[in-house]
């Protein structure tokens, strides 16, 4: 069965890919968003509750089943090695879902993964297409403190510095769109999507 192209879309916090992903969404195409479905999946997929379970203890959980965020984000908050264990047992059912999904959409030309940590869980590879959205630092820190005023802006560089950074990031993508204010985002994704249409 003809599968359709798979294309990953990634970029650090406030560089505006869910933004771009939206356009997407616009002209027809699915987009698999990883890190809201990752949040679905620690409530809804019983082997990955089970897991978190047994790894991070029963007080991961409310009593109503709903994920205790505060405990789960205090263990693993400043502490690389959880925060890495925790991944590494999300990642996987992230992944079965999402090929899942990308067969629920077989019909499609191309479809789109969404995921900040495409390049660190190692679901590039998996991919056919990815595309990073560029933004310069201080446009990135300004978009996060208006759309999340409680962080801090020392917060937000702190996060900016422990991601992977856009020319790492430009180096192993196909294609880059730069949202950085000084040109238009839609016709870079118009292009992107002519591409993709015609299987290039």
């Amino acid at each position: 069965m003809k599968r359709p192209l798979q294309v990953g879309i990634t970029g650090g916090i406030g560089s505006g890919k869910s933004m771009v992903c939206r356009i997407f969404q616009c002209l027809g195409i699915s987009v698999y968003d990883a890190d809201s479905r990752a949040k679905s999946l620690m409530t809804t997929d019983g082997i990955l509750i089970s897991q978190i379970r047994k790894v991070f203890g029963d007080l991961s959980y409310h009593a109503d089943g709903s994920l205790n965020r505060k405990y789960l984000g205090e263990s693993v908050f400043n502490n690389p090695e959880q925060l890495q264990t925790l991944n590494k047992l999300v990642h996987p059912r992230v992944g079965e879902d999402y090929r899942q999904w990308v067969e629920e959409n077989g019909r499609e030309t191309y479809v789109i993964k969404e995921a900040a940590l495409l390049f660190e869980a190692g679901s590039a590879k998996a991919l056919d297409k990815i595309i990073v959205v560029c933004a310069p630092e201080d446009v990135k820190v300004s978009r996060v403190l208006k759309r999340d005023p409680h962080r801090s802006e020392a917060d937000v560089r702190a996060i900016i510095q422990n991601q992977m950074p856009d020319e790492e990031k430009r180096k192993r993508a196909n294609y880059v769109i730069f949202n950085d204010d000084s040109q238009l985002v839609i016709p870079q994704v118009l292009s992107l999507h002519q591409q993709f249409l015609s299987g290039n």
